[in-house]
């Protein structure tokens, strides 16, 4: 079933090509890995009718198989179903704990905003929400390490969050990374920062107030943008 699935989807990306967008996505995106040039909603809908036709046995099989799309791939778009597999409606029994190596893999690995943040907010905050203790302690520890998009990925996890944002959680994520120069991390502190000034503006201001020595310019404007 595995390699059935690969196969249609890579077929079915071919099928799908546009070479001239190809060459203005891989431009954007400043990707060493090419593109089919497909458009995402024609990747949403070659996902769903590719994923429903070839439905896998269990956990590993599912892992198994998005680590074969991911590791496999010679065109982008084989990685963005990769993580659009492991986050598919038929394997919603699959997102615990034992997932969390293939998520850290596939932030490790793919080292870009857009493969790290689709699965930073959409699989460990997750994660996160289903068991704030111990994915507390893993974001902790990922928040201080050396590597700047798990660094981003434990900034970012709570976004969606709305009110149920674990603040102090959040700014424990955010304090290890307050005085790195990286555009990345002081761009999630940013967006994480703003996602809840939405649901308590005076709680961000007092935060950004008293962080302001700290705080980048770009963080501050981004935190700040919908006070």
């Amino acid at each position: 079933m595995t390699a059935r699935l690969v196969a249609d989807l890579r077929e079915g990306l071919r099928a799908l090509a546009d070479p001239e967008r190809a060459r203005g996505q891989q431009a954007y995106m400043k990707s060493k890995m090419p593109y089919y040039g497909v458009t995402a909603p024609e990747m949403r809908k070659l996902w769903k009718a590719t994923f429903e036709a070839h439905p896998l046995p269990g956990f590993e099989a599912w892992r198994d198989t998005a680590l074969r799309l991911w590791s496999g791939a010679r065109f982008r778009e084989e990685r963005y179903a990769a993580i659009a597999l492991t986050g598919h409606r038929l394997y919603r029994s699959h997102q615990t704990l034992d997932a969390l190596p293939l998520y850290e893999k596939l932030v490790v690995e793919g080292a870009w905003w857009d493969y790290v943040d689709d699965v930073a907010v959409h699989r460990v905050g997750p994660l996160l929400a289903a068991h704030p203790r111990p994915m507390g302690r893993t974001l902790r520890a990922w928040s201080k390490g050396d590597d700047v998009w798990k660094r981003r990925t434990a900034i970012i996890a709570q976004v969606s969050f709305k009110t149920e944002t674990d603040t102090e959680l959040l700014y424990a994520c955010i304090a290890p990374s307050l005085h790195r120069r990286e555009f990345w991390l002081r761009k999630a502190i940013g967006w994480a920062l703003r996602a809840y000034a939405w649901h308590d503006p005076a709680e961000i201001k007092r935060y950004v107030k008293q962080h302001d020595a700290e705080l980048s310019g770009l963080s501050k404007r981004e935190a700040l943008k919908n006070v």
